[in-house]
């Protein structure tokens, strides 16, 4: 990994009102290369794409992304080096809310039992799971909540 997962405990501006389920084939694939290797040129995200494109289509949705406010960038000489704005799992969670909102009327607690109920988990993600849960509950107890 890129060390970008965790990336971002607060939302990036902007960023909170897009929907990741508007991204389009190619901005995913971006995203993921970027959040695989972590601070990338545009050449490298061309080479490591599944199919060919022109530098000018790489550095258009490269562009898009950072005006979504997916991605930022740092310049090392004349190198664009792209960098995610937020982790996947932040990214994938704002996705997620989304759904939870729109079927379930914001209960995450029926998605997960739904995920559990239509086996989606494995035990070891069940046991992961379990465990996150009771730290944040520990946490939730110490900080009065």
């Amino acid at each position: 990994m890129g060390g970008n997962e965790d990336a971002g405990m607060d939302a990036v501006p902007g960023l909170a009102d897009h929907n990741p389920s508007d991204l389009g084939d190619l901005e995913r694939e971006v995203m993921s290369l970027v959040w695989q290797r972590g601070p990338i040129t545009a050449d490298a995200v061309r080479e490591g794409l599944s199919r060919p494109l022109k530098d000018s289509t790489i550095r258009t949705v490269l562009k898009r992304l950072e005006e979504k406010g997916y991605l930022t960038h740092a310049v090392e000489g004349r190198t664009f080096l792209y960098r995610a704005a937020e982790g996947r799992g932040r990214v994938a969670a704002r996705a997620v809310k989304r759904i939870v909102d729109w079927f379930c009327n914001g209960s995450v607690g029926e998605v997960l039992v739904g995920m559990v109920e239509a086996d989606m988990l494995d035990a070891q993600e069940l046991d992961a799971l379990a465990a996150k849960i009771d730290r944040a509950r520990k946490a939730a107890r110490e900080a009065g909540k």
